[in-house]
């Protein structure tokens, strides 16, 4: 059974304050699913984990949505991230064409609406859910649901 913890966060800063610590944390091979509603801050925590990375590779770049493309790289060392977005697709198999398995294999994975594939998912999988009670303001909740494989390097997060 995954530990969970709970995140409460008041603004914007604060979601990329806990974005950055769990950034510091990854290895090649980690897949973090993003669960929640449209518009409740999926991307916003994958972008401000992303610019933190880049930011420590000093490579100042926009952080797009793959809403459109369905998936960014970001090519880093000593992992390249991959940033999915699943909203749009309706077979777990379109996830292969998009490079799911070397993904999952040799990157980083930042998976939006994983319910979308969750056949593939493995069980070492860092789930994350984000919820809100008030759209419009900044709060956000973070429900990480810690696989034990996790739990060293998530304890003081």
């Amino acid at each position: 059974m995954p530990q969970t913890r709970i995140f409460d966060v008041t603004d914007l800063d604060a979601t990329a304050a806990l974005a950055a610590r769990l950034a510091q944390r990854l290895r090649r091979g980690d897949i973090i699913a993003l669960h929640g509603t449209l518009g409740v801050g999926k991307t916003s925590f994958a972008r401000a984990l992303i610019q933190t990375l880049l930011a420590e590779a000093g490579i100042v770049d926009e952080v797009p949505s793959p809403t459109f493309s369905l998936v960014q790289q970001y090519f880093l060392r000593p992992f390249t991230i991959w940033h999915f977005d699943f909203y749009r697709i309706d077979d777990p198999a379109e996830a292969y064409e998009l490079g799911i398995e070397e993904a999952f294999a040799e990157g980083v994975s930042l998976i939006e609406w994983p319910e979308r594939i969750a056949p593939l998912l493995p069980e070492a999988c860092l789930e994350i859910h984000i919820s809100t009670d008030a759209p419009m303001s900044g709060r956000r909740r973070f429900e990480f649901r810690i696989p034990e494989i996790w739990e060293a390097r998530l304890a003081d997060i």
